[in-house]
């Protein structure tokens, strides 16, 4: 195993010399680490191995982003997601939350992606679409309650009690909510004039409250829901899936997939070593993936639980970026990127400098090298960076040259 991927490796540096000296574009070619070449697509995001190419995504509930917060994020990406309940609380509707955002951040830098959220299970009720969609509505037998799913168990609607808000979930095996869906994924799309959606939850298993022999036909909606979705958008907005690059069935209709890892089992050293060749798949196939990590606190999640404030957590954040950071490094790919934060609220993390992020880091000279064939150590080579990784002992050193 190990001398096939040196022998790769090999060939990919040999291909990749020969073919940027031939066109005299460094600037401008971009290749897999094997070798292969990847298309620019004039609707993606910029993107440059200059510094560490970065993705944010964040929301306030209570209000719209100042000025200078505006200005700070549109230096240190070109891609953004505005969060399910952005400016809620302000303007009383995600939709213009979102909106607002757009047109603040295209004023600045025309060129970036910004997107507007939508959760594909979870209805959350901070938009226009899902205002119904909640106990009040349910009480009040609104037509669009049909589109919850009952918990299987109790015969009741199955309900989600802990996040931003009380709510319930979605019925995909609902055909009329299926086109309702897509029909409200596009509105708000349409009504922020996002350049695309950052669809959550399409994960190819695991949806709550479901038995497991559901599982083949809630796969089959959801490709449904992701075909019908994209070919509404257009060819020119991004649609991102979160935890969707494992899930053969809606994998032809994303452009982008996120890999998140909130927990021990994403965060444990096969996941990664997996996910390093899905983010590898995921470039050769012309596509978007974003790798995200948040700073762990106390508790079981990225959130500030055991921190007593901000400042505790962010410098945890600090101790913690390089090992995280050279996570992402080993697998990057052209069209990779890398979202660190402590949490999807715009103080958690979203508005800190991390002088690491600003370092010259340069195009990689190979693919990732794994030490021993058995080992879990990692190097990998760019122009301006070292990186040596240990994902069994969770340490990490990036040498910036």
């Amino acid at each position: 195993m190990i001398q096939k991927r040196t022998l790769k490796t090999f060939v990919a540096v040999c291909f990749i010399s020969v073919n940027i000296s031939a066109i005299g574009q460094q600037s401008q070619a971009l290749f897999t680490s094997e070798g292969a070449v990847v298309e620019s697509k004039a609707f993606f995001p910029k993107f440059s191995w200059v510094t560490t190419p970065m993705y944010y995504h964040f929301g306030d509930i209570d209000r719209v982003l100042t000025p200078n917060e505006v200005q700070f994020i549109a230096k240190k990406t070109d891609f953004i997601s505005i969060e399910k309940s952005h400016a809620y609380n302000a303007l009383g509707d995600a939709v213009l939350g979102t909106k607002q955002e757009v047109a603040a951040f295209h004023k600045v830098k025309p060129s970036i992606k910004v997107l507007f959220y939508f959760n594909s299970f979870v209805a959350w009720p901070f938009t226009r679409f899902n205002k119904d969609l909640t106990p009040e509505g349910v009480a009040k037998k609104s037509p669009t309650t049909k589109f919850l799913v009952n918990n299987p168990k109790t015969g009741k609607l199955m309900e989600k009690t802990n996040g931003p808000a009380f709510t319930y979930y979605f019925d995909y095996l609902n055909a009329d909510f299926r086109k309702w869906w897509v029909q409200k994924v596009l509105e708000g799309v349409q009504i922020s004039g996002a350049d695309g959606v950052f669809i959550d939850r399409m994960n190819a298993s695991g949806q709550s409250g479901y038995f497991p022999d559901k599982d083949p036909e809630i796969l089959k909606a959801k490709a449904e829901m992701m075909s019908q979705l994209k070919e509404k958008l257009g060819p020119h907005k991004i649609l991102i899936g979160n935890n969707a690059a494992d899930n053969p069935a809606v994998f032809p209709f994303c452009d982008a997939f996120m890999f998140e890892h909130a927990n021990a089992e994403t965060l444990s050293k096969e996941n990664l070593l997996k996910e390093w060749d899905d983010m590898l798949r995921v470039a050769a196939a012309g596509k978007i993936s974003v790798f995200r990590f948040g700073a762990k606190g106390k508790g079981k999640t990225d959130i500030t639980i055991g921190e007593t404030n901000t400042q505790g957590m962010e410098k945890r954040s600090k101790d913690q970026i390089e090992y995280f950071l050279s996570c992402y490094l080993i697998g990057a790919q052209p069209y990779s990127y890398f979202q660190y934060n402590w949490g999807w609220n715009l103080p958690d993390g979203n508005l800190i400098d991390y002088p690491e992020l600003n370092k010259p880091l340069g195009s990689p000279k190979s693919a990732y090298t794994r030490v021993s064939q058995k080992g879990w150590e990692f190097t990998r080579e760019f122009e301006h960076a070292s990186v040596w990784l240990n994902t069994e002992t969770r340490k990490a050193k990036i040498t910036w040259h």
